[in-house]
């Protein structure tokens, strides 16, 4: 009896550890496949001529395990800009398939730290992933500098570590860190490029107290984007979206953030009481965004740097209140990996890179 039950041990032993070898070896062939599907992808070729807003981060400081910091690539013909560069940047534009040493330039909105602190990453894999041999452009209102002085500073030591790690071959050393391409805070509208059927408008939003705050037009091929930038409800943005195909908006529901508020207050939290209570009056509702794209007769409202975290998707109803009621276009809230394309030859699709269509 005890001799067969040691040759069954013994039998299912050699079964576990044929089985773990098997499944050890089916995972591998599975990597090498993935590996080479994931380094050949480049999502940004197979887009059609026209411009494309692809959401590389729709979150806020909030922590969120679904959405990255705010960053929007605008995509135009072939080019990639990217607005704003939250926590989390490089990575999902990685998962979108969105070759970051195809970046051509970075615009920010104001200097929040969570619209800046994705830098370090985004321009390191710029760099490396193009053996850039320029800096990464930074455009933005006057103070620009400093913040690419200050990128530039903190990955100074590392940038030298990189190139003896690769070689000036791979990894140029003029390459590294950020070229700082400040303009003047315009009085209300202001053109910052215009460059190959491309046309960039800088938009002057009210975001105290920040100053500069700033949002962007986008023009090509007969298509416009219009981006907020973090604002109060502003009449110059919703002048200059005037007629444009697509509003990208930010957007906080005090109904929500009340809640959390309340909460910290009775956790004996009243610092973060207190934040929940001032954000209220430098950014804007769901519902005032819609009234904005209303105004300025926008064929479609995207809403995105979304405050506070919707854990539940139940939670968009309320979230954007009556919302729908007060825009006659299509309104959407955006999550990371989204991109709403619209072909110079006409018509919108929305879909997720590296993911499945949506709706």
């Amino acid at each position: 009896m005890k001799r067969r039950l040691f040759i069954l041990l013994a039998l299912a032993l050699l079964l576990a550890a044929a089985g773990w070898l098997v499944r050890g070896q089916l995972a591998m062939a599975l990597y090498q496949r993935g590996a080479a599907s994931v380094l050949a992808s480049n999502s940004l070729d197979g887009l059609p001529d026209g411009l494309h807003a692809a959401f590389c981060g729709t979150g806020s400081p909030m922590p969120d395990p679904a959405r990255g910091g705010p960053c929007l690539a605008i995509i135009a013909g072939k080019r990639m800009i990217i607005v704003d560069a939250g926590e989390g940047s490089a990575k999902t534009l990685a998962m979108m398939g969105l070759p970051a040493g195809r970046i051509e330039r970075v615009l920010l909105t104001h200097f929040h730290s969570d619209h800046i602190d994705g830098l370090g990453a985004l321009m390191l894999q710029r760099w490396v992933n193009a053996s850039a041999t320029a800096a990464l452009p930074l455009h933005g209102p006057v103070g620009i500098g400093e913040v690419a002085a200050g990128f530039n500073a903190a990955y100074s030591r590392d940038s030298t570590y990189r190139t003896a790690h690769h070689g000036a071959a791979v990894v140029p050393p003029s390459g590294f860190g950020l070229s700082q391409r400040a303009f003047a805070l315009p009085e209300e509208t202001g053109i910052i490029l215009k460059d190959g059927g491309l046309t960039v408008t800088a938009i002057r939003v009210d975001h105290s107290p920040v100053e500069p705050a700033v949002g962007y037009r986008f023009d090509y091929k007969g298509r416009c984007i219009t981006v907020s930038g973090d604002t109060v409800p502003s009449a110059a943005l919703a002048k200059a979206a005037r007629g444009c195909d697509l509003l990208v908006h930010e957007a906080l529901q005090p109904r929500l953030t009340r809640i959390l508020g309340k909460a910290a207050k009775d956790a004996g939290n009243p610092g973060i009481a207190k934040v929940m209570a001032d954000i209220e009056d430098y950014h804007t509702t769901p519902e005032q965004a819609a009234e904005i794209a209303q105004q300025a007769g926008a064929r479609m409202l995207a809403l995105t740097h979304i405050v506070p975290p919707l854990r539940l998707r139940a939670l968009e109803g309320p979230f954007l209140g009556d919302a729908r009621s007060r825009f006659d276009g299509e309104l959407r809230i955006m999550a990371d990996r989204d991109i709403i394309s619209l072909p110079a030859s006409g018509g919108t699709k929305i879909s997720r890179l590296g993911g499945r269509v949506r709706g």
